[in-house]
């Protein structure tokens, strides 16, 4: 009898596990197909919550694949072309050199060199696009060569301990991490520039085995979801199986609130940090999500029209967890990834002085007098793409922006006239000159001003765009 009740308990408990484990996976009801059926509001809460990860995980692995792998280097030597989309609005006036990291296995260490450069900046970044820069000409650093060391929560066998010959460790937030050194190449120096490339090739990386003269260790093969050519690939396509890849490769910490808001909204889709992905298991309407995320992307490209909120989030732009918000990390996972915070840089979008969007159909004229010039540090420029991809115009001269690095003609008075337009007007210096395509697409106008004087910024007022007829 006794043995009888023991039985009907065990089977009591076990037939109670698996009701409430069906329970756990029907916590979202889902339609005769398996979809899950979501509110508006819960996709719009998914898709806003997942763009920083989408974003960046298509950023960091297209550029492993362009470098040819992880824990490889990929370095400019000469200025970017329209060949270059990788990531939205790229940078024109300065090389980046970017060490794409997996600290799986082990850490690894990167060799900085001096460099002879008015601006030099280290950025670092996981999937989560938060944005740190621990080096910078800024902060005094890069006047004499140096070693880091990068490490994660999940690297094997290493726990931040210091090693002689290693001047700085630094614990990232995710395992497969882009070190990105921003240089100007003060490219029309032709000395400089080539001093600048050849401290370029010095750049180094390689495993803390390496260092210590040993072979690196393997890191355990991994299958990589498939990238999107754009981030509204993703959303369409395989946004769980990205999301379960990101979640297993990040840090999250509990007490914030960010992380503790995208964990809450995933976990009843199943997708939770050590957690394998089941493509059987929940399944989401792919066109529907694409909709919502292309409904935003537009949302948020439309703010770059608006200074005043341009201005609230430029101090939040590109910053650590915690030093930032939602809002501002979805703007600028959209507008372009992997930016440096204002006190590197700020991107001030040149809007037209009609207030109508800027559009190819018609050519423009970008006017600053000498007291009007942007107030860098270092330098700055005005770059042109096309607005929908956030790419670089396609020109025979491959010329996309106008600055220090690509070149500028100032007037008699110190100050300068570019010209946004299809053909170059007579007199105009050809360095002035931004090619655009005649044809009915919006276009975008970001100013870059490399270390900023805090103080003059804040009376300073961004140019603006005016139609011409030429």
């Amino acid at each position: 009898m006794k043995y009888r009740i023991q039985q009907i308990l065990t089977i009591s408990i076990i037939l109670l596990f698996f009701s409430c484990s069906s329970e756990e996976k029907q916590s979202i009801p889902t339609n005769a197909d398996g979809v899950a059926i979501l509110t508006d509001d819960q996709i719009e809460n998914l898709v806003k919550r997942s763009y920083q990860y989408v974003a960046m995980y298509n950023v960091n692995n297209k550029f492993a694949m362009k470098a040819g792998g992880w824990n490889r280097l990929d370095s400019d030597t000469k200025l970017k072309d329209h060949t270059m989309t990788e990531i939205a609005r790229p940078n024109n006036d300065s090389f980046y050199s970017m060490a794409l990291l997996d600290l799986r296995a082990e850490p690894v260490i990167m060799y900085l060199p001096a460099f002879n450069s008015k601006y030099v900046s280290l950025m670092v970044t996981a999937y989560d696009h938060y944005v740190d820069v621990p080096k910078a000409t800024r902060m005094g650093d890069f006047k004499k060569p140096e070693k880091i060391l990068f490490y994660s929560d999940r690297t094997e066998g290493y726990k931040g301990e210091e090693l002689p010959g290693v001047d700085m460790i630094y614990k990232t937030s995710g395992d497969f991490v882009s070190a990105v050194l921003r240089i100007m190449p003060h490219a029309n120096d032709p000395e400089r520039f080539k001093s600048i490339v050849e401290t370029i090739g010095m750049i180094k990386i390689e495993t803390l085995s390496e260092f210590n003269g040993d072979q690196p260790k393997v890191a355990e093969d991994i299958s990589f979801p498939e990238l999107g050519k754009t981030d509204l690939n993703v959303f369409e396509n395989n946004l769980l199986e990205v999301m379960q890849f990101v979640f297993n490769h990040v840090s999250f910490d509990p007490n914030d609130p960010e992380d503790k808001a995208v964990l809450e909204a995933y976990k009843p889709l199943g997708i939770e940090p050590g957690g394998v992905y089941n493509a059987e298991a929940v399944k989401i309407d792919g066109k529907k999500f694409r909709e919502v995320a292309q409904k935003i992307q537009s949302e948020y490209l439309g703010k770059l029209t608006d200074p005043d909120l341009f201005a609230a989030i430029t101090p939040k732009m590109f910053k650590p967890k915690g030093v930032t918000d939602l809002e501002t990390v979805i703007t600028v996972s959209i507008i372009g990834p992997i930016g440096l915070p204002m006190e590197e840089a700020m991107y001030p979008n040149i809007t037209s002085a009609d207030g109508e969007p800027l559009n190819a159909m018609n050519d423009y004229v970008v006017k600053m007098t000498k007291d009007q010039l942007p107030p860098d540090q270092a330098f700055w420029s005005v770059t042109l793409y096309d607005k929908a991809n956030g790419f670089f115009i396609p020109n025979d001269r491959k010329k996309y922006s106008v600055g220090e690095n690509a070149g500028f003609k100032f007037n008699e008075d110190g100050g300068i006239e570019i010209y946004i337009a299809a053909e170059k007007p007579d007199g105009v210096p050809e360095e002035n000159w931004l090619p655009l395509n005649r044809k009915d697409e919006e276009i975008d106008l970001i100013l870059r001003i490399y270390v900023p004087d805090m103080e003059k910024i804040k009376t300073w007022k961004a140019p603006v765009a005016q139609k011409v007829n030429l």
